[in-house]
């Protein structure tokens, strides 16, 4: 039988609670990472692995995770997730070194992983209803926008009344509640021991992406080190090559590389990274200059940082009521041209006061919302019914390794600029930091409208085969009993 009205609400807050946690953790270290490096003592790429641990391993992981909680069933993988995700939380909060709080970003990342695909299983399992479905979804997918707001927010608070590790620390009580809630409400998932779960295609893909940010580090930092870029380069290269050979030869591959063939589906997936790039690079960039440069308190950069979320809250929302009516194509590219124009006046206005900026982070942001509420429907809408769990999977890693090659690269941008700064001010010259960090604020503000102008561009060439979405629902009627979740209609709950 399936959960009545009460449980299945009662579970989509505590799944959304688990997403609320994944997306906080990707961005409250925006406005904690100065107080972070400060305290602990690290150096500049401590600093960049510190946020680059945790979206890297949850980016390798994602495409395996989904496959594993078909076979050991998603209540449980929620379960696991949420457990590894609060013992991490405590060893991070307390790590002794920057070198511990990375092992322990590292291990949020894999709680993370377990979590995200058995978050959007279970509301598939526990709505049968297509309307109910519909909008429990929306409610899930807007949760992520919202931990991109508050994350700045409450990381800025957290560390003017406790020290650095209760950003960490907050997390354990809404762990420890998340728990008790899904063993009282969530389904019973009864395993499915004939579905293979592939790790080795998942270490692959870890290994590439890893050595693919380390890559990127090296080339855009100052005093690249070429040997280091090369063997990286090299290492890559052959692990994405040994992936994509895998692929091709299981019978049910963790990534059907079938469906990059439809080049309304590429569009998806690059505006999908793209988004979380801009997103990412901004807010990290601005956190930090208004910190250093503005000598803003965490809280007060927070504030300034989530403009860029808030404004795209609303436009989010309103893009996926009228996408049926309008098309993806108008949404998207449109969108992608709001945020290009957002980002640039951002960075003209910003001598007039960081008001203005705000007010520029609002625009971008604005479009960016439209961008992303089309983005998912695009990608779920493009796949057979039978593939909606691997098109679920490709939708979340898009998004992380977006945010993850922001951080790398354009933190690496910055990097460079503060450093050249503060050597200059050891030297006698304090002046030099406020212009370095200045420097590496434009930089970072000129390559993301450039890669929003250039991806406007291509998204209006990859989508004009997309035709209105009307009665192409990406989660059609039979998309719980008949798609990869077809081996769980069994499963769908025994109370």
């Amino acid at each position: 039988m399936l959960l009545d009205a009460k449980r299945r609400w009662i579970l989509l807050a505590t799944v959304s609670a688990g997403l609320l946690l994944i997306t906080l953790d990707n961005s409250i270290l925006y406005t904690a990472l100065p107080t972070l490096t400060r305290e602990l003592g690290a150096g500049a790429t401590e600093s960049l692995w510190i946020i680059n641990a945790y979206p890297l391993v949850m980016a390798g992981l994602l495409l395996g995770a989904g496959t594993l909680g078909d076979r050991v069933g998603h209540t449980r993988m929620f379960v696991i997730g949420l457990t590894v995700f609060g013992a991490a939380s405590l060893l991070a909060a307390f790590s002794p070194t920057a070198l511990v709080l990375i092992a322990a970003r590292g291990l949020l990342a894999v709680g993370a992983a377990a979590m995200m695909p058995a978050t959007l299983a279970l509301i598939r399992l526990a709505f049968a209803d297509q309307r109910e479905r519909n909008v429990a979804i929306a409610v899930w997918g807007s949760v992520a926008i919202v931990g991109a707001a508050l994350g700045p927010i409450v990381g800025g608070l957290l560390l003017e009344w406790f020290w650095w590790g209760s950003v960490f620390l907050v997390n354990v009580p809404i762990v420890a509640a998340a728990l008790v809630v899904t063993l009282l409400v969530a389904p019973r998932s009864v395993p499915d021991r004939s579905r293979r779960w592939d790790l080795l295609s998942s270490l692959q893909a870890l290994l590439g992406l890893a050595a693919l940010v380390v890559a990127l580090k090296e080339l855009t930092k100052t005093g690249t080190s070429w040997p280091v870029a090369g063997v990286a380069i090299a290492l890559a290269v052959v692990a994405f090559g040994f992936f994509t050979h895998r692929q091709r030869r299981l019978e049910h591959p963790l990534l059907d590389l079938a469906i990059f063939r439809d080049p309304v589906l590429v569009a998806g997936v690059v505006v999908a990274g793209v988004s979380l790039f801009a997103v990412a690079g901004v807010e990290l960039v601005t956190a930090q200059r208004f910190q250093v440069v503005e000598g803003f308190t965490p809280l007060q950069a927070g504030f300034v940082v989530a403009s860029l979320a808030i404004g795209s809250l609303p436009t989010s929302l309103l893009g996926g009521a009228v996408l049926h009516r309008t098309g993806p194509r108008l949404l998207i590219v449109g969108g992608l041209g709001i945020a290009t124009v957002g980002a640039a006046a951002s960075l003209v206005l910003l001598p007039a006061g960081w008001g203005w900026l705000i007010v520029g982070l609002v625009v971008a942001g604005a479009g960016l919302g439209f961008v992303m509420a089309c983005a998912s429907s695009v990608i779920m809408s493009r796949v057979p019914a039978h593939r909606a769990g691997m098109a679920s999977s490709v939708e979340e890693v898009s998004y992380e390794l977006g945010s993850l090659v922001a951080v790398a690269v354009l933190g690496s941008v910055v990097t460079s600029a503060y450093g050249v700064g503060h050597g200059v001010a050891d030297a006698g010259g304090a002046g030099v930091v406020v212009a370095a960090s200045d420097i590496g604020f434009s930089t970072v503000i000129i390559v993301v409208a450039a890669v929003l102008a250039v991806s406007t561009a291509l998204a209006a060439v990859l989508l004009r085969g997309a035709g209105r979405p009307a009665g192409h629902d990406p989660l059609p009627e039979t998309g719980v009993e008949d798609s990869a979740e077809q081996p769980h209609t069994e499963h769908q709950t025994q109370p």
